[in-house]
């Protein structure tokens, strides 16, 4: 079988692949944000197995809107990551004005740059671009991955992005090695099509072994809590009440760079032990949630407070543990719907 050949192949299985993905994401999750984008996401690698050629060629009027559509997908992918890795990410104006942005600049570039006799500046443009959305989806999984509580998911995740991480950077360093060269590329397209279509299978493989709820999921919905046996039941509580005791008497929240480590640490049991014990006894999926709700009871109790009706809400937000006023602001009003000004005056014209 000639090279030719062999990639075709591969690409028409790849496509195929990421169709079933697409359908089944739909299907499954499509009044969750991350579904939604993961559905995106395969549509628009679907486009990219179609359209991706390593080097320079002509880009005939209908191919352009299918290479522009494949570039904006590392936009999707980006914004993917948020909101697989952070129940709370919302989709905003400027997100979307951030992917028509890439996907224009792209067909820009098919139609009248690299045409233009600017095919290797052009085709680096782009890929340079990819890579810059590529490293901040991997930022987003390396911060966020030790305070995820969902062990599966912390896994999968990981996976998921490192996996198409590491394909997609290495087709922008090809693409950006062959630029202007289409007559040495022929080998290098078979072994793009082959590394595609090898990490779609792998994300198909892990996909299938995990539930679904654990990756894509209402945050309302998040948390099942689980039942022990009676014997663990009981382990399991006084580990909670040793827990509580922490937050309570010591308010161990206050302390700066609070990690899940230390406080297994203090608690002498592994890490994953006690991740396990805060999602699945105590219903939280984030850490950092976790922390919060415990220094927005003390703030809340502070603001209620009549004798510190005079104690800037900055204060009361420092000495509850939070490092600055902008995300003590949001976490309070998520959590109250209100602001802690406003919370205040409620309390204050109810007693």
């Amino acid at each position: 079988m000639t090279l030719a050949a062999t990639e075709l192949c591969l690409r028409a299985a790849t496509v195929a692949l990421l169709l079933v993905l697409a359908a089944s994401m739909f299907a499954d999750f499509r009044k969750v944000l991350a579904g939604r984008l993961a559905t995106g996401f395969a549509l628009g690698s679907a486009a990219h197995a179609v359209t991706a050629s390593i080097g320079a060629a002509p880009v005939a009027a209908w191919h352009a809107p299918l290479i522009a559509l494949s570039t904006g997908n590392i936009v999707v992918f980006w914004l993917f990551t948020r909101a697989l890795f952070d129940d709370a990410f919302r989709l905003r104006r400027w997100h979307v004005l951030t992917w028509a942005a890439v996907v224009a600049f792209s067909f820009v570039n098919c139609m009248w740059i690299a045409p233009g006799g600017n095919a290797r500046i052009a085709i680096t443009m782009v890929n340079v671009l990819v890579l810059v959305f590529i490293a901040l989806a991997v930022v987003q999984a390396i911060t966020s991955w030790s305070v995820d509580l969902v062990e599966r998911r912390r896994r999968v995740r990981v996976f998921i992005v490192a996996a198409s991480a590491l394909y997609g950077g290495l087709n922008a360093l090809l693409q950006i090695a062959f630029a202007g060269s289409a007559g040495r590329a022929e080998w290098a397209n078979t072994l793009n099509a082959a590394m595609l279509a090898g990490i779609v299978a792998a994300i198909a493989w892990a996909m299938m072994r995990v539930d679904g709820a654990d990756l894509f999921t209402v945050p309302a919905e998040a948390v099942v809590l689980v039942k022990p046996a009676a014997a663990e039941e009981a382990a399991d509580q006084r580990l909670v009440d040793a827990l509580m005791r922490l937050m309570a008497d010591e308010r161990i929240y206050r302390q700066d760079n609070v990690t899940i480590g230390m406080l297994a640490t203090r608690l002498k049991i592994p890490e994953y032990r006690l991740r396990r014990l805060i999602n699945q006894r105590l219903g939280y999926r984030n850490f950092n949630v976790f922390l919060n709700n415990h220094r927005i009871e003390e703030a809340k109790a502070a603001l209620a407070d009549p004798t510190q009706a005079e104690v800037p809400v900055i204060t009361i937000a420092m000495d509850a543990g939070f490092q600055s006023l902008g995300p003590f602001n949001r976490a309070f009003k998520a959590t109250t719907g209100v602001t802690p000004t406003e919370y205040r005056r409620l309390k204050a014209s109810a007693a």
